[in-house]
């Protein structure tokens, strides 16, 4: 990318350190943060919203304006909040932009929905998020977009079936970076609730028929116990 349509970013030397400082700079609208050179390293303060929108410009590259010089580098490290959207620390690496340099970039899949195994009610799950890399600074692609729009059910794409960018070589094994699966739901059979119900209801039937007999003999039995009460001596009543 050119240097003229490189987002630019000015930033201030700072001289204070620590956390307690660090909290002072975010409290003012301040991100402290550190940018690598070779061999070096310079602590600096930027300002939260320039370098939100420097961030957001799309370019791995940026130039860095500092003490009157433009410095090309790339992010390194950013710290952000866990809850807020908040930089709270923010790391550059100095680069020579005629030397490639080995990074890191984010993968993102593309056409998930339009997949065969999707539409057969599989679910497509993203395995590799960030793939290892080789470029020249400004040949360094934001992503990787990665289209799994052919997937069938059950099918696995590996890192040898995706092309890399212009300018850039893939430094994860081939054969063995999955990027992408796709899994298809295993059915749950449910138990058979009428069954279960017939037998529960054959069960208090059978209960019921049991107390009924229980009940009947017993009536019999009293109806007997008073026939011989009723009777005097010799059988016969009195």
């Amino acid at each position: 990318m050119a240097a003229a349509k490189r987002p630019q970013l000015s930033v201030e030397e700072r001289a204070a350190q620590g956390s307690r400082a660090a909290r002072r700079l975010r409290r003012a609208g301040l991100v402290p943060g550190v940018v690598y050179g070779t061999g070096d390293c310079t602590p600096f303060q930027v300002d939260a919203r320039q370098l939100r929108h420097a961030l957001h410009e799309g370019s791995a590259v940026l130039d860095l304006s500092f003490n009157g010089k433009s410095r090309p580098v790339i992010l390194k490290d950013e710290q952000r909040h866990a809850f807020r959207d908040e930089t709270l620390h923010i790391d550059f690496l100095e680069v020579n932009l005629n030397v490639t340099i080995q990074t890191t970039v984010q993968v993102e899949l593309e056409g998930a929905e339009e997949s065969p195994g999707a539409k057969e009610g599989g679910v497509i799950e993203h395995v590799t998020r960030e793939l290892n890399i080789e470029a020249l600074p400004t040949d360094i692609p934001e992503r990787i977009l990665v289209d799994v729009s052919g997937l069938e059910a059950a099918a696995t794409m590996n890192l040898s079936e995706v092309s890399a960018p212009e300018g850039v070589t893939f430094l994860d094994d081939p054969d063995e970076t999955v990027i992408a699966t796709v899994t298809i739901p295993t059915e749950i059979e449910e138990p058979e609730i009428e069954e279960e119900t017939e037998l529960v209801g054959e069960g208090e039937e059978g209960a019921e028929a049991v107390e009924g007999e229980e009940a009947q003999a017993q009536a019999e039995g009293a109806t007997a116990d008073e026939a011989e009460a009723g009777a005097g001596p010799g059988g016969e009543e009195s």
